[in-house]
């Protein structure tokens, strides 16, 4: 079939308005990358645009010989992996009775959730809850617990389970299998893409959580990449990677570089998982 005129100026005008899109996407983190590549003078002075200028890996050496670096990484990567795995369990477990309309319970719940998202008790009642009521200051369960479902992921969740074929279920429990049978055996792995995007939500959100550390965690040994990275985005002097001299040579591109190292990780897993977090969004957005 042969194009009108207006759909190639349309097709034409689309793919101008995508390509700034991308740029504009695409451009700081480019930035980020060529400046951790250049010159301590060279970013000083400005002159760093798309590609590195007085190429030099010294930063990238500065960094990552410092043992601090890799503590502050390793506990991100455990804040990561224990803080999703045990989110995106908890979402699972109190998305899939909400989803079941025949509950009577659930129209109290389901708006009662709803509530939470929009309206919350302030900084400081959630400050005396956590660090003095339950007691997790200078606790890493600070950084994993409060935070542990988001209500917003759990209407997702929610929406995809409900969109699930209810004869499934039903012929399993003919078959003598029980709700929790149902819920191991046949839902969660009929899930696999929107378990999957729960997971990198829930990985990104805590990979950049910087102010819950902030104001929970009071020992430097407990801190995660983010608070780091943040503190040497303020010029932090508490943050000590070595001596003056050394730090002076690269003061101008220690900020880009270590936010490139933070960020490396999570492009490397989105690949991995960006079919199903397309078709679990598209599910899951369809049916709510």
């Amino acid at each position: 079939m042969k194009e009108s005129g207006g759909y190639k100026a349309f097709k034409i005008f689309n793919t101008v308005i995508m390509l700034f899109v991308l740029f504009v996407t695409l451009y700081p983190f480019v930035y980020l990358v060529a400046s951790s590549f250049s010159s301590e003078a060279a970013v000083r002075g400005g002159n760093v645009t798309f590609f590195p200028v007085g190429f030099t890996t010294e930063t990238y050496k500065y960094i990552l010989r410092n043992n601090e670096f890799f503590r502050y990484y390793g506990n991100t990567i455990f804040y990561g992996v224990l803080g999703t795995s045990i989110s995106v369990a908890l979402t699972a477990m109190l998305a899939y009775p909400l989803s079941k309309r025949d509950l009577r319970l659930n129209k109290f719940f389901i708006p009662f959730c709803i509530f939470t998202m929009y309206f919350s008790g302030g900084m400081i009642p959630n400050y005396i809850l956590i660090a003095r009521w339950l007691g997790f200051r200078d606790s890493m369960l600070a950084i994993i617990i409060p935070g542990a479902i988001s209500t917003f992921n759990l209407l997702l969740m929610k929406s995809f389970f409900e969109g699930l074929p209810v004869e499934l279920e039903e012929a399993a429990s003919i078959d003598g299998m029980d709700v929790y049978g149902i819920f191991l055996k046949i839902i969660i792995p009929l899930s696999k893409p929107i378990i999957a995007t729960m997971c990198l939500f829930y990985l990104v959100g805590l990979w950049n959580e910087w102010f819950g550390p902030f104001l929970y965690l009071d020992t430097k040994s407990k801190w995660p990449v983010a608070l780091y990275v943040r503190q040497l985005v303020e010029g932090a002097n508490n943050v000590e990677m070595g001596s003056a001299a050394e730090a002076s040579s690269v003061q101008a591109t220690i900020k880009s570089t270590a936010m490139v190292l933070t960020s490396v990780p999570i492009i490397c897993v989105y690949p991995f998982v960006q079919k199903y977090f397309v078709q679990g969004m598209t599910m899951g957005a369809v049916k709510g």
